[in-house]
């Protein structure tokens, strides 16, 4: 298959993965973090850690965007949808996101009016079917997806649809990046940097990583040819004592980012002072709110939200594989009470979950290793 094949060739891979060998120093270590959890469903999916030397490992970062979501802001939608009137709409991936009082599709079960769409664009279809009730978006996700919420919002101010709105989760992704740097749980030798959010910001907002912390980043593809690609890289720039910022994916992200997208960004959203992450707690400046000049669409002003903040269950471990401390298999209820029909963490909700990437994925090829060894 055409743009499909040529990416996920073996001989190529294992061409890569000797290149990538023999730029490893001996009895050196490395640790690359992928910070997109559609990096981390690619490598589990394609076994892309068997290419790779065993001084290399890849550790998982805050991309997913529904892992993220800290409980309380589950329990705000779910307070705001219980309300008279109210239809909540959301992707299906975060139908069966945990909060303090269970999941929307608990919430649905009890009467709540919880609906999947595809889009923000679904979502003012059904406010345009339904006038007479009060039809709000979970937006949620980084500045992938806020250009088209920012655009739904647009839209309905132009159409003049006075019974929608947006319940605003958007995440940034820099402020995250600069909070695992300076955590102290976590050393780190380079970044696979997002390609998603890179196409919308471009490569230049992670100049700081090279610049300030000596560390190469390089905003890498999806497919598994990508991603070897993108490790091999980072190991050119560490084997020659560079720390740069590359593009790999330089057919499809633009240096410079997308500039209509950031200009609807900007027309309807503006920075929240801070914001709450799952596993990284508090962070500054790390998400995003509607604009005073769009305060009609801005859910969070129309209904009143309860704002309190939820403990995560002691069982979970999200936090720590968010950042990349333990890998998801190292949680204590990985597999047994968590899965992903049953999960108590958001990891393995989401299929760019790490926790729900490897179950899919990676405990199978995992206990075969184990198998060999004993044998």
């Amino acid at each position: 298959m055409r743009f499909v094949d040529e990416f996920r060739d073996a001989e190529k891979a294992q061409a890569l993965a000797a290149q990538i060998t023999a730029l490893c120093e001996p009895a050196r270590h490395y640790k690359l973090m992928e910070v997109c959890g559609g990096h981390t469903h690619t490598i589990y999916k394609h076994g892309i850690d068997d290419y790779l030397p065993e001084s290399i490992t890849l550790v998982h970062g805050p991309g997913c965007p529904v892992c993220v979501i800290p409980m309380g802001r589950v329990d705000d939608a779910i307070a705001i949808a219980e309300q008279p009137d109210v239809i909540l709409t959301t992707f299906g991936d975060m139908m069966r996101v945990p909060g303090g009082r269970g999941s929307f599709f608990d919430s649905k079960a009890k009467g709540a009016d919880i609906r999947m769409v595809y889009s923000p664009l679904d979502a003012l279809k059904v406010a345009r079917h339904n006038p007479d009730k009060r039809v709000v978006f979970m937006a949620i996700g980084f500045e992938t997806t806020a250009p088209s919420t920012a655009m739904t919002v647009l839209r309905a101010a132009s159409e003049g649809i006075e019974n929608f709105s947006i319940f605003c989760n958007h995440v940034t992704i820099i402020p995250a990046i600069k909070a695992i740097l300076d955590s102290p749980d976590l050393r780190l030798d380079g970044f696979i940097g997002p390609g998603h959010v890179s196409t919308v910001i471009g490569c230049r907002p992670y100049d700081f990583i090279a610049r300030l912390h000596a560390k190469p980043l390089v905003c890498a593809g999806f497919e598994p040819l990508d991603i070897l690609q993108s490790v091999y890289m980072i190991m050119q720039q560490l084997a020659g004592g560079r720390a740069e910022v590359e593009n790999q994916y330089s057919r499809v992200v633009p240096w410079e980012g997308n500039p209509k997208a950031l200009a609807v960004i900007s027309e309807v959203m503006e920075l929240r002072p801070y914001f709450e992450w799952r596993g990284l707690g508090f962070i500054s400046h790390s998400a995003l709110k509607v604009r005073d000049s769009y305060a009609a669409f801005d859910a969070e002003r129309i209904f009143e939200v309860p704002g309190v903040r939820v403990t995560d269950p002691k069982a979970c471990q999200c936090g720590e594989v968010l950042k990349g401390v333990i890998k998801p298999w190292e949680c204590k209820v990985f597999g047994t009470a968590c899965t992903p029909e049953t999960p108590i963490g958001t990891c393995m909700v989401s299929s760019e979950g790490a926790c729900a990437a490897y179950y899919n994925f990676g405990r199978f090829s995992r206990d075969r290793v184990k198998e060999a060894i004993r044998t």
